[in-house]
């Protein structure tokens, strides 16, 4: 419980301080909620939730706070959240509850042994939400998090994380959260045009849990008030309005004015670091140097610390501590810390250091720091330390060990910027005095993978090209070859592919292929990749089986899988055939075996999106969640083939209309990637759109802007065209689809596979408005946007027959071709119910909503053919479809259709597809009784697999969105009756 006594009196902020109780009533009732405190430098945020913990604490809550500290371009990761936990490991009353928790040891230094693979992100931040939701269940509690504006970003991803999925998270039903209050402090006026906290703010105000309170300056009444409760005796009026009128609303610059009230040095400076400075020179010259020496330290010093680093007795500094305290330039806090009262205090004293005494204490500190035992968790401290005291030798080994701490709890955006700083500082050090071990080159590789794993694959691309500079003429050339083949790979990811086919080739050439060596292995695997993206398929066929013999023959088992996951798509019909998913299966395995993660994820990864490509959609979903798993056992969960995992997860997702389900999975998702937007925000744009948000278009645009992204191009591409198709614009629908598909064409002049999909998408759109003509007599006008339908449709068969590796694209693909053909018809001449049975028929592999979609057009081509009743049967069917699913246009067309035709009133034939087959009736009786997937394969002698591919034939038959939904179905029509159904 917080046992702050206030001098300083609360004035002014009655509505704010109401609006945080009304919080702290709602969270003590069960609803987590959380409140971001915005306010200018010196406004008061900290003082007002001093305030409030008080309160709160009064009211029994438990209160936990930790603070953000600045120490430059690099950051101490998770910091706010070590400093809560150091709390509740030293409180015996949440012994227990901190043990249930083992993993968040790791941020106090312990516990990494027991993490394998380097453990991952989201265990970490799944095991933090767990503990404070446990504590909130002991009793109401709440967290203060202050200064934001200086968060590291693992604390930033952790806090997002924290809020949008975890602590705040409310159940389906609307049941209650937990007792939780999380309040957040952040400088406003700190946040320029590209602080990394702007984006995170957006993202949480928009969260139904959280909201934002600005603090605003205080009124001049209210300051007058202030300045006039401060003082115990009276002031002139003058100096009371010269105060406020420099205060300019802003408590601390009145306090400030009013402290230095009592000097004779002349007027009241205009400058509150001039203010600051009077204060700080009113004290004696022993206390001027303790706060000299806690200004180095920075906002908060340990008295063990401080002690050593000033040098004085125990007397002496105690003596300086009380009246430095005493002015109020500093506070004693817990575990025998004191911190400046503001950090604007720190701020100014920092500033007024002279260059040599500022290095001579930084050095001090950084070796104070290295006499404790080097532990991990001082690492960046030291770092940033011997960096301000020009030691840059023991910076850049100070540098590293925060890196491999950083790696150690899995933070990669912070081991990055620890790599950096090194690199930084490698030239500026001799090369004796540099610690033994890595050179620059490979430093700057490791740093590019960081780089990767941290999602940023443009910084990836120019760390390895700054290492390409460093190799010099007379490099190892296996060093030089192991540099450009990871260019390569790394231009492959950002979808530079000439040039890193280019650098493929510079590499394999640089390494003799006799005898084999791994490091051509290597080569030759990344060689292969980048020709199959540039379409040179039978060089990659050549490479890859002379590379896979060498590996076999050097037992190099990782590059064995690689080859083979490369072969499986270049051979024998490709990933969709079940030779090629045999030839995956085995590269997963040898990947396992050789403990190499990326090509195990790799290898799932194709196994995935071969069950796709081959229409198996449940199929894939395995795959995924395996491939996931293994991402988050490695810590790679922000590398390329697991952000495509999640992709494709919410795409199956997203294509089996289970779309509420995808939304989840989407806000999920963006805790663990916040910058992989394309990636995390396709499907959940896709999902917006198709009910009826056309602000999803709005905000694909976002996806274009900043250096060229491949996923973000083409998930714009599909929202862009089909919102243009949805508003009646035929030429902005042709015109992204032309600027998509030469975005996205390779440079071979192969286009991508999406291409059928957007042409189709463009196709809705022509065909309308030629219809329209043609209805008003304006066969000129129908005729010429037939002319563009004719192009449409000529890009998509050339697409859907020619796919990416030059074979037929699979089931989507052929589906997307029926209907292009289906709408081009349409544009051509008129509806057409065979080309759209056709389409309806090749959706069937699992697009819930495209199905519907054409079905609804199949409709109105039976309308025009005076199939009435058989109209009547689609145009329910796809009404039912667009209501399962929340697809309020489709929905509203589908009504429109059903009067305009007057089918209402026509006898339904049967609509929900083929009869159940005897296997489907069994499985269905197993699911009302409430059985698993696991346990009808085990009733009935089959594998689990096997009864989810049935369960989800049942769901798509009868129309229902969970097996819930399926058994009351065949209740109604009489499918099942409760006697089957008994045990």
């Amino acid at each position: 419980m917080p046992e702050t006594v206030f001098t300083t009196p609360l004035i002014g902020r009655a509505d704010e301080l109401a609006r945080l109780a009304a919080v702290l009533e709602r969270a003590r009732g069960g609803e987590a909620r959380a409140v971001l405190v915005a306010g200018d430098a010196g406004v008061g945020k900290t003082r007002m939730l001093d305030e409030v913990a008080v309160r709160a604490a009064g009211a029994g809550m438990t209160v936990l706070t930790g603070h953000c500290v600045d120490l430059g371009d690099v950051g101490l990761p998770y910091l706010p959240f070590t400093e809560v936990l150091g709390v509740l490991a030293a409180d015996g009353r949440f012994a227990d509850t901190f043990a249930a928790h083992p993993v968040v040891d790791r941020l106090l230094g312990a516990g990494t042994d027991a993490m394998p693979d380097g453990g991952g992100r989201l265990p970490l931040f799944e095991a933090m939400a767990g503990l404070l939701a446990d504590l909130a269940d002991i009793a109401p509690l709440l967290l203060v998090l202050e200064d934001l504006h200086w968060a590291d970003q693992s604390s930033r991803d952790l806090l997002r994380f924290l809020l949008s999925r975890g602590i705040l998270q409310r159940p389906a039903g609307g049941a209650p959260t937990h007792r939780l209050a999380v309040l957040a402090s952040y400088r406003a006026d700190d946040l320029h045009r590209r602080h990394p906290l702007r984006p995170l703010l957006a993202e949480l105000v928009r969260l139904p849990a959280v909201e934002r309170l600005e603090l605003r300056p205080l009124a001049d009444a209210e300051v007058t008030r202030l300045v006039r409760a401060l003082k115990d005796r009276p002031l002139p009026d003058a100096t009371v309005r010269r105060i406020v009128e420099r205060a300019e609303g802003n408590a601390f610059y009145a306090e400030e004015l009013l402290a230095a009230t009592d000097t004779e040095a002349g007027p009241v400076p205009s400058g509150l670091a001039d203010v600051l400075l009077i204060r700080f020179e009113q004290l004696s010259d022993t206390a001027q140097q303790v706060l000299r020496t806690a200004a180095v330290a920075g906002r908060r010093v340990e008295h063990d610390l401080l002690r050593d680093a000033v040098g004085l007795p125990e007397d002496e500094l105690e003596a300086a501590l009380r009246e430095a305290v005493g002015r109020q330039l500093l506070v004693a806090g817990d575990g025998d810390t004191y911190s400046f009262r503001h950090a604007l205090a720190r701020e100014a004293v920092y500033a007024d250091l002279l260059p040599g005494e500022r290095g001579r204490l930084h050095g001090a500190f950084a070796r104070l720091l290295a006499g404790r035992g080097h532990p991990a968790e001082t690492a960046a401290e030291r770092a940033h330390h011997y960096r301000e005291s020009h030691d840059l030798a023991e910076a850049l080994a100070a540098s590293l060990e925060a890196a491999d701490h950083a790696q150690r709890v899995g933070a990669p955006a912070e081991e990055l910027r620890h790599l950096e700083a090194a690199l930084d500082l490698w030239p500026a050090v001799e090369p004796p005095a540099r610690p033994k071990g890595p050179d620059n080159v490979t430093l700057t590789l490791r740093a590019s993978a960081a780089a990767a794993h941290a999602g940023e694959p443009h910084r990836a691309v120019s760390l390895t090209r700054a290492a390409l500079a460093g190799v010099g003429q007379d490099a190892d050339s296996e060093l030089a070859a192991r540099v450009r083949y990871t260019l390569a790979g790394n231009l492959i990811g950002v979808d530079h592919l000439s040039a890193a086919f280019a650098y493929s080739s510079e590499a394999l050439a640089m390494i003799p292929a006799e005898p084999p060596s791994r490091t051509w292995v290597w080569a030759a695997a990344t060689h292969v990749m980048a020709a199959r993206q540039v379409g040179e398929n039978e060089i990659a066929r050549q490479v890859a089986r002379r590379a896979l013999s060498a590996a076999e023959q050097l037992r190099v088992t990782d590059a064995q899988a690689d080859l083979l996951i490369s072969l499986a798509g270049l051979e024998g019909g490709g990933r969709r055939t079940s030779e090629g998913r045999e030839r995956l299966c085995r590269a997963r395995d040898l990947a396992r075996r050789s403990g190499n993660a990326p090509v195990e994820m790799r290898a799932l990864f194709n196994l995935a999106i071969g069950g796709f490509e081959s229409g198996d959609l449940e199929e894939c979903l395995p795959w995924l969640s395996e491939g996931l798993d293994r991402a988050r056992r490695a810590g790679l969960l922000s590398s390329p083939y697991p952000t495509e995992m999640r992709y494709l997860r919410l795409l199956v997702l997203y294509t089996l209309g289970r779309w509420d389900e995808c939304l989840r999975t989407a806000a999920a998702d963006a805790e663990v990637l916040p910058a992989a937007a394309g990636y995390r925000a396709g499907p959940a744009l896709y999902v917006g759109l198709a009910r009826g948000d056309l602000t999803a278009a709005d905000r694909s645009l976002a996806l274009l802007e900043g250096p060229f992204d491949w996923m973000g191009t083409l998930v714009a591409g599909i929202v862009l065209t089909d919102a243009a198709a949805l508003r009646g614009e035929p030429e902005a629908a042709v015109e992204r689809v032309r600027s998509t598909v030469e975005s996205l064409t390779d440079d071979s002049g192969t286009p991508p596979d999406v291409t059928v999909r957007l042409a189709a998408l463009a196709l809705s759109a022509v065909a309308d408005r030629a219809a329209e003509l043609r209805l008003t007599g304006d066969e000129s006008g129908a005729r010429r946007w037939a002319g563009t339908a004719n192009d449409l449709v000529l890009l998509a068969r050339d697409a859907a027959t020619h796919g990416e590796d030059g074979t037929p694209q699979g089931p989507e693909g052929q589906a997307w071709l029926a209907r292009a053909e289906a709408e081009w018809t349409r544009a051509a001449s008129g509806p057409d119910a065979a080309a759209w049975e056709k389409a309806v028929a090749a959706f069937d592999y699992g697009d819930a909503y495209e199905r519907a979609r054409c079905r609804l057009r199949f409709a109105e081509a039976l309308l025009a053919a005076e199939r009435r009743e058989e109209a009547a049967v689609e145009a329910g069917a796809a009404r039912e479809t667009a209501a399962r699913l929340g697809a309020a246009p489709l929905l509203e067309r589908a009504d429109a259709l059903i009067r305009r035709g007057r089918l209402s009133g026509t006898r339904r034939a049967e609509a929900r597809g083929p009869a159940l087959t005897a296997r489907e009736q069994d499985v269905l009786r197993l699911l009302a009784r409430g059985r698993s997937n696991r346990q009808i394969g085990e009733e009935l002698f089959i594998s689990g697999k096997t009864a989810s591919v049935h369960v989800s034939n049942i769901l798509a038959k009868l129309g229902a969105a969970s097996r819930t939904e399926a058994v009351a179905i065949a209740y109604r029509e009489g499918l099942i009756t409760p006697e089957s159904t008994s045990a």
